[in-house]
């Protein structure tokens, strides 16, 4: 695909949505690890915030490769649709495992909804759409062991 002036704001805000989605994710896992007192579960936490930081370096480098400056101020409309982690902080507050796991999922869930609606945009190119997807098996499989928690 040659990619435009329009195409490559569009993918550079495709990819700043996603990154804010990863940002929030990233916060969210860090905020549910210090507040679970489990210290496998805070383990695993910890993993998902870190694997959410190196996602967010991959798409970086994806919009500096289309030659421009990651702004991660805005996060175009993705990013603005996605406050979940945000609002389910506060479930955070009083420690209760449970309902951090089911916030966990709830932040998850949407992640992959982001994600799909991205991939579903017809202007990424080859390279992005397979990072995109790597991203999202990850993602959907950390939502699974996520949910598995919950039924244990």
């Amino acid at each position: 695909m040659i990619h435009t002036e329009e195409t490559t704001t569009e993918t550079v805000n495709t990819l700043e949505g996603l990154i804010s989605i990863l940002e929030d994710g990233k916060l969210g896992y860090t905020n549910a690890a210090e507040h679970v007192n489990d210290l496998s579960i805070k383990a695993e936490f910890l993993d998902y915030a870190r694997e959410r930081a190196l996602f967010i370096v991959e798409l970086q480098d994806q919009i500096n490769k289309l030659g421009k400056s990651t702004d991660t101020s805005g996060g175009g409309a993705l990013g603005a649709l996605h406050r979940t982690w945000i609002d389910i902080k506060s479930s955070f507050t009083g420690g209760d495992t449970e309902a951090i796991v089911n916030a966990c999922i709830t932040g998850e869930e949407a992640a992959i909804e982001k994600y799909k609606m991205a991939l579903d945009k017809n202007e990424l190119e080859g390279t992005q759409i397979a990072i995109i997807s790597k991203q999202l098996n990850n993602i959907q499989s950390t939502l699974d062991k996520i949910k598995a928690k919950r039924l244990s």
